[in-house]
């Protein structure tokens, strides 16, 4: 079947037909369990699109499996506008904060596990794309689905005002204390080197911090003015979505003490 790959042994992907900037290949959605189960987790829907769902379900059935739960990483759209599919397919829907989500769903808290398909799927709670963002640790083998937390290729958007910066950089702190073999991400293809790229996820942050920091210093204070300098090689139409990152950046540095805002201008402490 295009766009489904077998990633390993309890694990298949099923690439969604939404592919642009913001979601690169397309958004990947997950079916775990244990081949001979019959039952599969389908781990981030995406979007609702019947092609989508007719691929899922064509999945499932390769396996000689159903569909016995959806489990969300967070709430944004490109993830979960297709968590109403919970409902036909008569199965429970898991998500951190039900209250984001636009149909019924069971919470899922950090540490919480489900078991199903023959496999257990652990919550590890790490907000900061999303304030209601988990990982997702595949107990029968250390894999993580990491959502938006980190990509195949190319790094997150950290999104004022829902994203923060400081929680998203103790969730990449907490994502690399487990120390997984293998990072199973929302798009783009599996990270092989999860370690190195985690590590690369921190200094690119750092990195950033710094150069607003040189912004800010120089006059720039505005996330429109900053982002004209600091993402001065990105396409201008993504220039909305960098100031929102750079938003997310300035009020860890606010709350900080290291810069100062006023009437939504900001200048060094």
């Amino acid at each position: 079947m295009a766009d489904v790959t077998d990633l390993d042994e309890l694990v298949v992907r099923v690439l969604a037909p939404n592919p642009s900037p913001a979601t690169l290949d397309g958004t990947n959605s997950y079916l775990l369990g244990v081949p001979g189960s019959g039952e599969v987790v389908c781990v981030d829907p995406g979007p609702a699109l019947p092609a989508h769902r007719a691929a899922l379900e064509r999945a499932a059935e390769a396996r000689d499996a159903e569909i016995v739960a959806v489990v969300l990483t967070h709430h944004h759209r490109d993830h979960s506008e297709a968590a109403t599919w919970a409902e036909g397919w008569g199965v429970p829907l898991h998500a951190a904060d039900p209250a984001l989500i636009d149909v019924p769903a069971r919470g899922l808290a950090d540490g919480a596990a489900l078991d199903f398909a023959g496999c257990r799927i652990e919550a590890v709670a790490t907000p900061g794309h999303a304030s209601d963002h988990l990982c997702l640790r595949v107990g029968e083998t250390g894999a993580v689905l990491t959502g938006d937390h980190i990509l195949g290729r190319g790094t997150t958007v950290v999104a004022w005002p829902d994203g923060d910066m400081a929680a998203y950089l103790g969730s990449l702190e907490r994502l690399r204390s487990i120390d997984a073999p293998v990072l199973y991400p929302g798009h783009g293809p599996a990270v092989t080197r999860p370690r190195e790229v985690v590590d690369g996820y921190i200094a690119h942050r750092g990195e950033r911090e710094r150069q607003i920091l040189r912004a800010l210093q120089e006059g720039r204070d505005s996330p429109a003015g900053i982002v004209e300098l600091v993402y001065a090689d990105v396409a201008a139409h993504l220039h909305p979505l960098a100031q929102r990152s750079v938003r997310a950046h300035l009020a860890k540095l606010v709350d900080e003490g290291r810069v100062r805002e006023e009437h939504g201008r900001f200048q060094p402490a």
